[in-house]
């Protein structure tokens, strides 16, 4: 991107920038992620509350029912409004669907964080005269501060990052503009302008949340037993927080679904070919396969180095690859673009360019949870082996790898889940003629065939669904770790 722009000049980038299009997106940009924020905040927490600190009915049902909305991608939950609500391409209709799509970003961090409280503080607090509104304000508000931060960081990151819901509901943002510039000019100076500019966007969230989060930090000191808060009883408040989370889980989870069930009934588009179905879900298993295995293999030696060989090179090799996942998969497919062409022109639009993208865009899925397993595999053992003479690959085969496989196996799991359903960076690297579930219902939808692209978006839940229950299954076993 340095390079590209260099080429243009300051005088060039200056005109590229400071203009009023680029002013226009600014703002629409900036509306849509101070909204989706605060609206997700807010739904966020409250759920979180409701679920963890009350004695609602059903409580488990709707954790799983809150977390659900996260195996309906972002562009099929537009696709199922605006294909039931035309008019719905507005500021508004932009903020109610990216909003329904990310608010479980929130959630999740901050259910964990509500059960790894100590509820003696609250106890104590109300002890000492303290209403439940004060206890939550100044007892455990405080407390959720990195939960919150970090989720309503991950919900600005995705917004910015957004590019098909946004497209589909004709909403102008900077990643829109960046891929129209794309397709107009084929990777002009313009474009790459625009990326910088998101780019820097994602970097000054990323320092403001980690100036907001500060160091200071909330954790017991003294010994005790972990044991479950009160429940709070909300008495006349009970039926109305339950049409809330309903209407919630209607809007976030029923709507779409009823969406693409009417859809794959009606309308003389919804005959789509079986082989052509199977064909293209078998592409997108086969590179999601392969990513995985790729991203995996290289976030095993990543993990290891950052908890067995501890010191700032082994953290900063960790810490970059975080990085990638924070940057849009746009600006990520567009300096993939411009270094293939300039530097391996051959390579442009090849699966091997494209497993990069993904590498770049998902390797911390990988990482996390194969870090978790080199912490837990004790050094012990493998310094046994040694001891008895087993070669280093010997104890890599018998002794390494099979501690690690369940922190492999889930690694390798999130990274092919995430893979299924990515859009952006397969429209830009995709080779010609491949076509993955994201791009096919793409095509469909763009060309108003609402029906034809009904069978690859459900194709795409199901295969969603199984990350979305094991993250509902973590948060509920959590206590004090935010996923």
């Amino acid at each position: 991107m340095v390079v590209a722009l260099a080429d243009v000049g300051w005088a060039g980038v200056r005109d590229l920038v400071v203009r009023p299009r680029v002013a226009e997106l600014l703002g629409n940009t900036a509306r849509l992620v101070g909204g989706t924020v605060l609206l997700c905040a807010v739904l966020g927490v409250a759920a979180a509350w409701l679920v963890e600190r009350t004695a609602l009915p059903g409580r488990r049902v709707w954790h799983v029912l809150l977390v659900a909305p996260l195996a309906v991608p972002a562009f099929v939950n537009s696709y199922a409004w605006i294909s039931l609500l035309p008019w719905l391409d507005t500021y508004g209709g932009a903020l109610l669907v990216v909003t329904l799509s990310y608010f479980p970003f929130v959630y999740l961090p901050v259910v964990a964080a509500f059960r790894g409280l100590d509820p003696a503080l609250e106890d104590t607090a109300r002890g000492l005269g303290l209403s439940g509104a004060a206890v939550f304000a100044r007892v455990q508000l405080p407390q959720l501060r990195v939960a919150l931060l970090g989720g309503s960081l991950l919900v600005a990151l995705h917004v910015l990052a957004e590019f098909g819901a946004l497209q589909m509901l004709r909403y102008p943002t900077f990643t829109t503009a960046i891929y129209d510039q794309y397709r107009a000019t084929f990777n002009g100076p313009g474009a790459t302008a625009l990326a910088g500019v998101l780019l820097l966007l994602c970097l000054l969230l990323l320092l403001a949340e980690l100036r907001l989060r500060g160091r200071r930090g909330y954790a017991r000191t003294g010994a005790g037993v972990a044991r479950a808060g009160r429940p709070v009883r909300l008495r006349a408040w009970a039926a109305p927080a339950l049409l809330a989370l309903g209407g919630l889980v209607a809007l976030s989870l029923a709507v779409p679904l009823g969406s693409l069930a009417l859809w794959m009934v009606r309308g003389s588009s919804t005959a789509v070919s079986l082989p052509a179905l199977a064909g293209t879900t078998g592409t997108t298993l086969g590179l999601a396969a392969v990513a995985a295995l790729v991203t995996t293999a290289m976030a095993l030696p990543t993990g290891w180095l950052a908890v067995r060989a501890r010191g700032r090179v082994a953290t900063l090799l960790e810490r970059s690859t975080y990085l990638g996942s924070s940057v849009p998969a746009i600006v990520i497919a567009l300096a993939l673009v411009t270094v293939s062409l300039e530097v391996t022109p051959w390579a442009y639009q090849t699966v091997p360019v494209l497993l990069a993208a993904y590498a770049v865009l998902f390797l911390p899925r990988g990482l996390v949870p194969v870090r978790a397993a080199v912490e837990q595999a004790p050094p012990l053992y493998d310094d046994v082996a040694a001891s008895l003479g087993s070669s280093a690959a010997d104890r890599l085969r018998r002794v390494t790898l099979p501690l690690l496989a369940p922190g492999l196996g889930a690694g390798a799991a999130l990274v092919f889940l995430a893979v299924v359903t990515e859009l952006t960076a397969t429209l830009l690297l995709a080779p010609t003629g491949t076509t993955t579930l994201a791009t096919a219902f793409w095509s469909a939808s763009s060309a108003l065939e609402y029906g034809a692209a009904a069978p690859y978006a459900v194709v795409m839940v199901l295969l969603s669904a199984p990350a979305t229950v094991l993250l509902s299954r973590d948060a509920l076993t959590t206590r004090g770790r935010l996923t």
